[in-house]
């Protein structure tokens, strides 16, 4: 009734510019505020406005700065998580990065590869329970935290242009012996010997770098990629783990056994269409990464 009656007597439907509250800073109050939060990027509303009234004299509520700075474009995220980085790993990092920053068509004969594993109860931390005062201690608001390791599923996998291999399952400790037995010659071997051309990515853990690993790659005549330690963020692959982890996560349907896991896991890489779209994208990508990352 009232956008009819404001139609009827004013001939429009929006609000009157300047109609509402006024802002409790202003552009330059916002800017200030903007400056104060990228110099912090993990400091809280809380803290913002703390240290804005220890800067201005003026009081400012945690909720007007979480306005004012998501209007200016900045928004609360979850960050990144990686690996500490020494100062030899940056440089390393760098000068690898530097190397191959003028590939383009050549990412198209790399094959990445990695393991990974997915926990049979998994949560990031953020999950909230509602509840009334004194409820702290029912069994329904009560989160499960297991304390030793965590029963779950670990995968081997590749993903070269336009192109992916089969997933394994790794029952147990991985070692070379078994990393040769297990992984190369089933899977990853006839994976790049069907690529002309193909170049092999791996970590640098243990089972990858024995002397015995070497040796076979050296007789199956397998051209390696040099990759930099603790450099996992830099290999498209771990961009594949992270989509399904999130796609089994949103799946309404319990997991009871690691056999189920293993059976959600593979539908997740075989139904969603993984091999064609998201590793042909993450491939092409990777040269925006190299440049940034250069520049950075």
């Amino acid at each position: 009734m009232r956008v009819w009656k404001q139609w009827t007597d004013e001939c429009r439907t929006t609000r009157k510019s300047g109609s509402g509250p006024r802002n409790v800073t202003s552009a330059r109050d916002d800017r200030h505020l903007v400056r104060m939060a990228r110099t912090d990027r993990t400091a809280s509303s809380r803290q913002l406005a703390a240290l804005w009234s220890i800067a201005t004299g003026v009081s400012l509520c945690a909720s007007s700065i979480r306005r004012r700075l998501l209007q200016c474009g900045l928004r609360a995220r979850t960050p990144l998580y990686r690996i500490p980085l020494t100062h030899d790993h940056r440089r390393l990092r760098l000068q690898w990065a530097n190397q191959h920053r003028d590939w383009r068509a050549d990412w198209q004969h790399v094959v990445f590869s990695d393991e990974s594993r997915f926990n049979l109860w998994y949560h990031d931390g953020r999950i909230r329970v509602r509840r009334y005062a004194g409820e702290r201690h029912l069994p329904e608001c009560i989160i499960e935290r297991h304390s030793g390791r965590t029963p779950g599923v670990m995968v081997w996998g590749a993903i070269a242009y336009h192109r992916r291999s089969q997933l394994l399952r790794i029952v147990g400790n991985l070692n070379s012996n078994r990393y040769i037995r297990e992984v190369l010659q089933p899977e990853a071997v006839p994976f790049l010997q069907s690529l002309p051309g193909a170049v092999f990515q791996q970590d640098n853990a243990r089972p990858h770098t024995a002397r015995i690993v070497k040796s076979f790659f050296a007789a199956q005549q397998v051209q390696l990629l040099p990759w930099p330690a603790c450099s996992p963020d830099m290999s498209p692959i771990e961009h594949v783990w992270d989509v399904i982890g999130r796609r089994l996560a949103r799946d309404p349907r319990p997991v009871a056994s690691a056999d189920e896991l293993w059976l959600a896991r593979t539908k997740c890489v075989e139904y969603s269409g993984i091999d064609l779209n998201i590793a042909t994208e993450l491939c092409q990508s990777i040269c925006d990464f190299f440049e940034s990352y250069t520049k950075n």
